[in-house]
């Protein structure tokens, strides 16, 4: 308790939602408490009460809190002083004092309680005790690695599939970040493994993260290439990708890449003209318009060999001018002259630092919810782009959904460290594909799998030990100028477009700066990067500096011991997994009866995410976890689940699966027209946030003032912003080193005519590069900014 300056409070007034009551509140190492007894029933006959009721209790756990700004009261107003919270799961309360003193007690025992600990295992997890039901439950036994493999239809003994499970990773010192079991093509080594994974960001090669069951088609994962500005290339990870593509006809000899070759021309220079100028001028949907962009690119020339009719897919979850910036630091996108056998996509999926800004602009619409009733800005809420954003995600499952079920083809997903959009698109699209994973069970096995052992930074983007950033006092601020939002991130603005490339630059100046190791040499990066030339020169190399680095942290018990003081980094902070929840909340309400769980599970689990009253979620990977222990010393979020199953099951769930009834289909698609908000979890009714039509919000452009022209006509909008081969490139991409004069393979010279002609000839107006001119300085400085997500 040295931490809690007061632990209790007496005549505190809570206000919510415009009401108050009063009561007393409890500070406690781990929660405040807020008690308070209504008033009695009164009997409407004879005016008489009929019976006390019951005492009432509101915990907020401290870290889901926030914001909290203390109010002091000032001599000229009559209003008291007042603690605001701003919570995570979209709660919001006002504690007033009648005592000014006691309030700023409690303003810094909150203080110390949440952004003080210095420590992950301070937090409430490592202290819980659980009580029945779920006492007798152990969530940590619901996921196996080997069981999932062996449910998809792999096992250590069996390779017909084409795959087989390596343990080069058992001990995490081959690619410390990802699980320790591996699923990859059997025709692939673990020495071939090696050097493959010295290509990719963090050691995160391709591996398995799904098998279709029906056509043996794949969904890999992994982190973005070494490419750099020489232009690297790794003949190894080439190999390995080739091997995936290849895996669902295992019988047959894995294709030559130089079997299909490189056209002569062009696509301006031939005969047909530009391959944007006969998309038909009514494009039906987006589904449409981007399997036809895909189709396109396909060639017809040389041998009709596997995988080239099938369309493999490479997709890039960044926008293309994300993915070019990346080039400066070593980083960058696949050359598609060295993957001839597939297709690669660029999704234009926004970074961490615009899903945090759009949230943010929620937050501030929302933000008066404690002490008035009044409804939200609709208005506002729209020009947040939240529902854009979500629509966009779900656009790109469910690309990758149908190219695997129904183009038969295989799919490698990544962005930047393949740990952020690439978990997103990943498990959205398995949660499309499959109906096991739209069960209770087969969800938390999904979320297992795809955020927690194939590694989620968790710890940063959610901001478990909070900052002192989110804490102020009202009339302490220096200047008139800078908001408390400005200095606690809920807000950027950018110094303009003219720095985004400086800013890249000057990254890759610290990142080539081998005695650096701070992490604010990057701009806005989530973590420190291995440099290309300084991959070790061997497996031997890697696993005895790994097994070193690990032997020191853990100590004589077995925990992992902190030689630093970690802290919340704003700019670190996104809701990549709150996007992931609500666009399964999309997905569920579009489709009511194909899952078994309802909407509180959804919301529940966003809670506990925040709650840290459950040690599934703490640490990044698995690793981490098994290094701290969190199965010994912690109890599973999963216990909570299904102590209580019965109040997540959706009543309207037909678990009956029959492809040739409509409506009962194994595959489903989302509506990217139909993206609503998530009232419940707003903590608002369903007509305050969708009494209007959302699809404005989804059409209004990046800057959320205006509509596009084409969206106004009716024209879809599709996440998919360029599409390119060895042979030709479709829409914004960025240009191909080594090309004459610097142009990009489908003609178009400047980087600059790349970025702004975008989709437009395909009549693509939701092209998420196109219109660079129109946006704000700062709007475009956010996007280019370099992003290691």
């Amino acid at each position: 308790m040295e931490r809690t300056r007061i632990a209790r409070v007496d005549d505190v007034k809570l206000v919510r939602r415009g009401d108050q009551v009063e009561g007393t509140l409890h500070l406690t190492p781990h929660h405040l408490i807020f008690c308070h007894t209504p008033p009695p029933t009164v009997d409407e006959p004879n005016g008489h009460s009929s019976h006390k009721n019951k005492p009432r209790e509101l915990w907020i756990t401290y870290p889901i809190i926030q914001t909290c700004t203390l109010r002091l009261a000032h001599p000229a107003s009559h209003h008291p002083s007042s603690i605001r919270l701003r919570c995570r799961d979209f709660s919001f309360v006002c504690f007033c004092f009648s005592d000014e003193k006691k309030a700023r007690d409690v303003y810094d025992s909150i203080k110390a309680w949440t952004c003080k600990l210095g420590k992950v295992d301070k937090l409430y997890a490592f202290t819980y005790q659980p009580q029945a039901p779920e006492k007798e439950i152990n969530g940590w036994d619901l996921y196996d690695a080997r069981r999932e493999w062996k449910r998809q239809g792999i096992s250590e003994k069996d390779s017909d599939k084409g795959w087989r499970i390596s343990k080069i990773n058992t001990d995490y010192a081959f690619s410390p970040t990802y699980p320790a079991l591996l699923a990859v093509p059997s025709a692939i080594s673990d020495n071939t493994l090696n050097y493959a994974g010295r290509y990719r960001s963090r050691v995160r090669l391709p591996v398995l993260t799904y098998l279709h069951p029906v056509n043996n088609c794949s969904i890999t994962r992994s982190s973005q290439p070494l490419v750099g500005v020489r232009g690297n290339r790794s003949i190894q990870d080439e190999k390995l990708l080739l091997a995936i593509f290849s895996t669902s006809h295992s019988n047959q000899p894995p294709p030559n890449p130089s079997s299909r070759p490189r056209s002569r021309q062009s696509p301006q220079s031939s005969s047909s003209g530009s391959p944007t100028q006969d998309v038909p001028p009514n494009v039906p949907d987006p589904e449409t318009l981007e399997d036809q962009m895909i189709s396109r690119t396909a060639s017809d020339e040389g041998p009709r060999v596997y995988g080239a009719q099938q369309h493999n897919l490479i997709v890039d979850a960044r926008p293309t001018v994300n993915a070019l910036a990346m080039q400066a630091v070593g980083l960058g996108s696949e050359n598609m002259d060295n993957y001839r056998f597939a297709t690669k996509a660029y999704l234009g999926i926004d970074n961490i630092h615009v899903m945090r800004d759009s949230l943010n602009k929620i937050i501030e619409t929302l933000k008066e919810s404690d002490v008035t009733p009044m409804p939200p800005n609709r208005e506002a809420l729209a020009k947040s782009g939240w529902l854009k954003h979500i629509a966009g995600i779900l656009d790109g499952a469910s690309l990758i959904a149908r190219q695997v079920a129904l183009q038969h083809s295989h799919v490698l997903i990544h962005c930047s460290d393949g740990w952020d959009r690439t978990s997103q698109l990943s498990a959205l699209s398995q949660l499309c594909l499959d109906p096991y994973y739209r069960t209770l069970e087969g969800f938390i096995v999904l979320v297992e799998k795809d955020w927690l052992s194939f590694g989620h930074m968790f710890n940063h983007r959610s901001g478990f030990l909070s900052s002192e950033k989110w804490f102020s006092i009202e009339n302490e601020r220096v200047g008139g100028s800078d908001s408390h939002h400005q200095r606690a991130g809920l807000s950027n603005s950018g110094s303009g477009a003219g720095h985004a490339l400086e800013n890249a630059f000057l990254s890759a100046k610290g990142f080539f700066n081998k005695d650096n190791s701070s992490r604010e040499s990057f701009v806005d990066s989530d973590g420190e990067l291995q440099p290309y030339d300084q991959s070790p020169s061997s497996n031997t190399n890697r696993k005895s500096s790994t097994s070193n680095s690990t032997a020191s942290k853990i100590g004589k018990n077995g925990a992992a011991s902190d030689k630093t003081t970690p802290t919340t980094k704003v700019k670190e902070t996104s809701p990549v997994f709150h996007q992931f929840l609500d666009a399964t909340y999309q997905l569920l309400h579009q489709n009511p009866t194909r899952f078994e769980f309802n909407e509180r599970f959804l919301r529940r689990l966003l809670y506990h995410l925040y709650s840290c009253q459950y040690g599934t979620f703490l640490y990044n990977n698995e690793r981490e976890r098994m290094e701290a222990g969190v199965q010994h010393k912690t109890r599973s979020v999963w216990d909570y689940f299904l102590g209580r199953k019965e109040q997540f099951l959706n009543p309207q769930y037909e678990e009956k699966i029959d492809d040739n009834v409509r409506g009962k289909e194994r595959l489903v698609l989302p509506k990217g027209e139909e993206v609503r908000w998530w009232s419940e979890l707003f903590g608002r009714e369903d007509r305050e946030l969708n009494g209007v039509p959302t699809v404005n919000a989804i059409r209004s452009d990046r800057n959320g003032d205006s509509q596009n022209v084409e969206e106004a006509k009716g024209i879809p909008v599709s996440v998919l912003t360029g599409v390119e081969t060895a042979e030709q490139a479709v829409g914004a991409v960025p240009p191909v080193k080594g090309t004459a004069g610097g142009e990009s393979r489908n003609g178009k010279g400047s980087i600059g005519s790349q970025l702004a002609g975008g989709m437009k000839g395909l009549g693509l107006g939701g092209g998420r590069d196109r219109n660079i001119r129109g946006k704000s300085p700062s709007r475009l400085d956010r996007e280019m900014e370099v992003e290691m997500q």
